[in-house]
């Protein structure tokens, strides 16, 4: 769980007469993640695409376009088909014909229909002005220009200029200006005023029946386009399917046609590379073998194991046993044509050997079906190199409390996990479906939590029925928010530096048994001096020394672990003090041995990330935020229930007038017991209000929880977890086949 599947590295030899039927083979089995030929072995060259692979996707990319052009989709395929070469050659040049007939008729339309609209927005100033066009223009002696500008302007422009004769025109800021004079030199005399010149369009008479004449040419062309539509989903209709199917089709040809352009090859003979899941390989070697027989030989180059900075760190030969050749891997072998043509796959005196690609394998992340919802989180920092640490059992193990803890009620809880089993089961998407199993871990987690802390919806139904119906006084933990259980938010907020400190940890446990993979004095400096650091530092912090830690930490009249309900004893490590510091009269705890032991092995790593030390301070303190997003929560579902409900105060505690109005709780605790009335118990219109804050404010508190508590809880995984071990940055396992949707061999 905790690495990605085991891979190893096949190679597949043969004679090129054989290796058509070997892509067959292997595509069948969809297993073997090829590897691209480097080009570096002396007399090897990539490999040519099969006959007629061009023609295939030249094909292909029709049928794309036609699904483009009709809009095809999905949800049109219908049933799976088996579709031959013979239909395809003859159908699609079918359908290509229909198709681009009624495309091309689209395309003329909206052309025409384009320029009418255009006609028709030129038109419409001239139908403010509201002179006939034809006295716009032809005149011999007089020069016309219509725009749109500020007549008064205009006027003035034109009476200060050369210009005698003239005479405006003005509607709505429409104005046509007619004047006895030169065209330019009118043209010259409105550049000092504001104005804007439109063209005076095509056409005669009045402009309001040639713009109504336009409007009835753009009603008739969007008639012949709807109706050109009409038919163009009709053939979509019809040949969606068939369509659909053939792209799968010809996809898959495609795929196979061009796979020799990543083997190794010589006149004779190819050379495949590839990687598989180790587990399979025997699955593998058997099925090739009983498909193509002795025209291959298999062999199985490596088993890899990979440090996490991707390089190989060795490789486990493995001699294959009988069968297609029963050569030794790692040994020099004759290639299948009588030419010798030698396999790149020779023992090399490092013990390693020469293959056709240095690239990392693939990585299948290997976790539980319950735990793979959490594997898209991960993937959005990065896909887990090979031999990195997934740390996705680690999320999933963390992030559901992390937001439990944070949210704590058995309302939200269901609902949460009613809208995550809504996106899991009911949509198609993978990464939504992903944030559905999410959902519902964080939702089950936040309504475990819920009945711990004995709260539905803010209200203390549980902690006050449930619980005492099994003989307890009221619920196993409290929030915090209320006087008489204030010791809880003090103990969750070490409780939550506590996690932080195991948390952080783990990340770095986990990169110390990484650089394990370089040597023990990396791992001891490198990580181990980080772990020395961490807890040296809160060991001294909660042994209380020298005032470090408030008293709520360690005292035993004051630590939240020792005087809560439950007593649960925790009252700080001892101090250990070994010494007095000179000058000072401060004592020196061992707990700072550790710390200080861890600097310096820092200091001898890298001394640059000295600076960075107190990161294990600061660090720690970012997990203060899950007692503070508790408080505030809380807080706020209170608040939302205080207006509607109403509540009064006794003995430390809130209660909410569910069951009385507040004349009772003045009789018997007095008006200063009433913390608000509630907007219930104040007539019909205060009810209909309080019912919508009591409804609002609660979907207010789920999004947020949403927004405060998953977004607090991704970023302690993201910033303060990942950043310790994590780097990322895996290939995906893209094995060369195709899963069929649309079409079928049967």
């Amino acid at each position: 769980m905790l690495r990605p599947e085991k891979m190893c590295r096949v190679s597949v030899t043969g004679s090129k007469r054989a290796m058509e039927q070997t892509i067959e083979a292997v595509h069948d089995l969809d297993m073997l993640h090829v590897t691209e030929y480097d080009g570096s072995w002396d007399g090897f060259e990539p490999g040519n695409s099969l006959e007629g692979t061009n023609e295939v996707s030249d094909k292909l990319v029709t049928v794309r376009s036609l699904q483009s052009i009709l809009d095809v989709s999905e949800e049109d395929a219908g049933p799976t088909r088996v579709v031959t070469d013979e239909a395809i050659e003859e159908q699609l040049d079918e359908v290509r014909t229909a198709v681009n007939e009624l495309d091309d008729r689209r395309d003329d339309v909206r052309d025409k229909l384009r320029a009418v609209e255009d006609r028709i927005n030129t038109m419409a100033p001239f139908v403010t002005l509201g002179i006939d066009l034809d006295l716009l223009r032809g005149y011999d002696s007089l020069s016309v220009v219509v725009g749109e500008g500020d007549s008064d302007e205009i006027e003035t422009v034109l009476a200060a200029s050369d210009i005698e004769t003239f005479e405006l025109f003005t509607e709505d800021g429409v104005v046509a200006v007619f004047a006895q004079a030169d065209e330019d030199a009118l043209q010259d005399a409105l550049v000092g005023a504001t104005f804007s010149r439109l063209e005076v369009p095509e056409g005669d008479g009045d402009p309001t029946s040639y713009l109504e004449e336009l409007e009835h040419e753009k009603q008739q062309l969007e008639s012949k386009l709807s109706t050109v539509e009409d038919e163009l989903n009709e053939l979509r209709l019809d040949h969606a399917g068939f369509l659909l199917a053939a792209e799968e089709k010809l996809a898959i040809e495609a795929q196979k046609g061009e796979a020799p352009l990543t083997f190794a090859t010589t006149e004779n003979a190819f050379i495949a590379e590839g990687w598989i899941p180790n587990e399979r390989y025997e699955e593998f070697e058997q099925a090739l073998s009983s498909a193509v027989g002795d025209a291959v030989d298999i062999d199985r180059i490596e088993i890899a194991e990979y440090d996490s900075d991707g390089h190989a760190e060795s490789h486990e030969e493995v001699e294959r046993e009988g069968g297609n050749g029963g050569e030794p891997v790692g040994s020099s072998v004759d290639a299948p044509e009588p030419e010798s043509e030698r396999q790149p796959q020779e023992t090399v005196a490092d013990g390693g050997v020469i293959t056709m690609g240095s690239d990392d394998p693939p990585v299948i992340q290997d976790n539980p079906s319950g735990v793979r919802p959490f594997e898209d989180l991960v993937e959005v920092v990065n896909r887990p190199k090979y031999g990195e640490f997934d740390p996705t059992v680690a999320f999933f193990l963390t992030f559901p409390a992390f937001f439990g803890f944070m949210i704590g009620d058995l309302g939200y809880g269901l609902l949460y996990l009613a809208l995550g089993y809504g996106l899991y089961s009911k949509v198609d998407s993978d990464v939504l479906k992903s944030l559905g199993g999410v959902a519902m871990w964080a939702g089950g987690f936040t309504a475990l939590f819920g009945v711990l802390y004995g709260e539905v919806f803010g209200l203390h139904t549980i902690s006050n029925v449930f619980w005492p119906a099994l003989g307890f006084k009221s619920a196993p933990m409290h929030k915090g928010l209320q006087p008489h259980y204030a010791d809880y938010a003090l103990a969750w907020l070490t409780v939550s530096l506590l996690a932080g400190t195991v948390h952080l940890a783990a990340g770095w446990i986990f990169d110390f048994i990484e650089n394990l993979s370089h040597s023990l004095w990396d791992a001891v400096t490198e990580s181990g001096s980080w772990l020395l650091m961490l807890f040296g530092l809160w060991a001294w912090v909660f042994s209380g020394a020298n005032g470090a830690a408030p008293d709520f930490l360690y005292t035993a009249e004051a630590g939240v672990f020792a005087g809560n309900p439950y007593a649960w004893g925790f009252t700080g490590l001892p101090a250990i003090n070994l010494f007095t510091i000179p000058g000072l009269g401060a004592p020196f705890s061992a707990w700072l041995i550790l710390f200080f032991a861890g600097l310096v092995l820092l200091a001898l790593a890298d001394p640059i990330e000295v600076v960075e030390f107190l990161n294990v301070l600061v660090n720690v303190l970012s997990y203060t935020r899950l007692a503070a997003v508790l408080l505030a929560k809380a807080g706020m579902a209170f608040v939302v229930n205080l207006l509607f409900f109403g509540a009064y105060s006794h003995d430390g505690e809130f209660h909410f007038l569910i069951g009385h109005g507040p004349e009772w709780a003045i009789s018997e605790y007095g008006a200063e017991a009433i913390m608000f009335p509630g907007l219930i118990h104040s007539g019909i219109a205060a009810a209909l209000v309080g019912v919508l804050i009591l409804v609002i404010g609660h979907l207010l508190v789920l999004v947020l929880g949403i927004t405060s508590a998953g977004l607090q809880g991704v970023r302690l995984e993201y910033v303060e977890f990942f950043g310790k071990f994590f780097e990322g940055g895996g290939k995906r396992y893209n094995p060369f086949g195709y899963e069929r949707t649309y079409t079928t061999e049967d």
